[in-house]
């Protein structure tokens, strides 16, 4: 006989006894898009389903892609410009902090166009604006770019000397001039500031002379990069393919952030003078990749961009091995972010504090390998599920070849120890191919350095690689430079040629 025992249970208790709970994926109709209008993407981890990405249900069609070094965050951005490429037909413009993408434009047989070789953009170029608007664009820029915002007097001069320039070019400041007319320069400004100096009857000559120095800075001869005839017609560009604006030759990170703030407000402008059509898609994608001063920033045009939504069928995709290095407001505002491998506590608490997962999620991107990631997206209306859920990995276009470099050899213990230090540095094959020819390696050499560490299961530690860059007699300042370029503190790098050496 058996016996049968009843127990009396409060609710709330009853409540903590869960039977069955729906793991934190998406229903597969969300996830499952069709496929002549989304980009396929890869396959979840928990039900194995197939994720193609579209924008027809989210906020809107901007991401933020964030991972370390080698996690696969430039793979994710390659494959989702060509398969969006394919489906819709889209334009991708970008802006390259470092050269990275440089190559594979190339051999994708995209556009490439360097800045500071050759290519010219004149930041006072109106791209169908009024004057009076692209005059306060050009004080925004500078305001994050410099400190004039501290100096009230400094910036009404310069705003009054960039309209002014305008002004006696026949423009009128509240109306878009005909696209034919010719606009003025930033020499052109510093000119009437600086016969506003040499007349002498301004009681403030300090600030005259400040304000015309800053502006200075992005006009001297050699330098002039945006104070000359643009050679450039970034509304073009619009509808060119893939293009590869590359920045990296500019002077410094000023010079490379006024580049990309300008590139974008034109751009903007660009889409909403054009506005919607009925057509599927994207027209043109946007790629910003490690442009901290602009991501950062809350005056950017990459957070207004991204605030104003789904205007203009023109995504910007904003991406970083640092997620500090964008805005919260971005974060909080694009319809997508994709998590690859984070390895810092602080960037996984900024991550979780912004986006507000939960620690199941945390503790899975903790653990993730090479092209996993959590997609977490923001839907228009209120739904019953988890918007973030994790990718068994990014099926890309072409192969991931991801090759291992280890540091953890010549760490000693409170450095192995510790969570914050990097000990594994991980690359896709093309980004260390083009790695190896900017630090002046032969073609020949990269391919025999290769077949050796394919020889080595991809995967070296600091001492065996140089050792094997030594074999192929790269001399010295050209393995310090591919290191440097690979990210390694020249603490690293002088301690394992000091281990080598011993």
């Amino acid at each position: 006989m058996t016996l049968v025992r009843t127990q009396n249970l409060m609710s709330n208790e009853l409540a903590k006894r869960v039977f069955l709970s729906r793991p934190p994926e998406p229903p597969h109709e969300y996830l499952l898009n069709d496929p002549t209008n989304s980009i396929f993407i890869g396959i979840t981890k928990i039900f194995g389903a197939p994720f193609s990405w579209t924008f027809a249900n989210l906020t809107n069609p901007h991401l933020a892609v964030v991972g370390i070094t080698g996690a696969g965050k430039s793979f994710f951005v390659k494959t989702f410009l060509i398969r969006a490429s394919y489906v819709w037909n889209t334009n991708a413009i970008i802006i390259d902090w470092a050269g990275e993408y440089r190559a594979w434009v190339k051999q994708s047989g995209g556009t490439v166009i360097s800045l500071a070789k050759g290519d010219y953009l004149n930041i006072m170029d109106l791209s169908g604006m009024k004057p009076l608007d692209r005059a306060k664009q050009i004080v925004n820029s500078l305001e994050i770019l410099t400190d004039i915002s501290q100096y009230p007097e400094q910036k009404r001069l310069t705003t009054e000397a960039l309209e002014q320039a305008y002004v006696n070019l026949g423009f009128n400041l509240a109306s878009v001039p005909d696209p034919k007319k010719e606009a003025p320069t930033l020499k052109n400004v510093i000119s009437l500031l600086e016969e506003k100096l040499q007349d002498g009857t301004y009681e403030y000559p300090a600030e005259l002379e400040n304000a015309i120095y800053r502006l200075r800075q992005f006009a001297r001869e050699g330098e002039d990069y945006f104070a000359r005839k643009s050679t450039l017609d970034l509304g073009k560009l619009v509808s060119s393919g893939l293009v590869d604006l590359d920045i990296s030759g500019l002077p410094d990170e000023s010079f490379r952030a006024l580049a990309a703030l300008f590139i974008l407000q034109s751009l903007k402008e660009k889409m909403r003078m054009e506005g919607w059509s009925s057509s599927k898609g994207l027209r043109a994608i946007v790629v910003l990749d490690e442009a901290w001063k602009v991501a950062s920033d809350e005056r950017s045009d990459a957070v207004m961009i991204v605030r104003e939504g789904r205007k203009y069928q023109f995504g910007l995709i904003v991406a970083s091995q640092n997620p500090t290095d964008i805005n919260e407001a971005i974060f909080s505002n694009v319809g997508t972010t994709v998590i690859l491998r984070i390895k810092f506590e602080k960037f996984m608490n900024y991550l979780q504090g912004s986006l507000n997962y939960s620690n199941f999620i945390r503790k899975e991107i903790s653990r993730f390998g090479v092209g996993q990631a959590a997609i977490d997206m923001s839907f228009q209306t209120s739904v019953q599920f988890p918007e973030i859920f994790v990718i068994d990995k990014v099926v890309g276009e072409i192969p991931l070849d991801v090759y291992t470099l280890s540091v953890g050899d010549i760490m000693n213990q409170d450095e192995l120890e510790n969570p914050e230090m990097q000990k594994e540095y991980y690359f896709e094959k093309i980004d260390l191919r083009n790695k190896l020819i900017e630090s002046n390696i032969g073609i020949e050499v990269i391919e025999s350095i290769f077949k050796r560490l394919d020889d080595k299961n991809r995967q070296l530690d600091i001492r065996g690689f140089i050792q094997v860059l030594n074999e192929f007699k790269v001399e010295k300042q050209n393995v310090i430079i591919l290191l440097r370029s690979i990210g390694l503190q020249d603490m690293v790098i002088t301690r394992a040629f000091t281990y080598i050496a011993t």
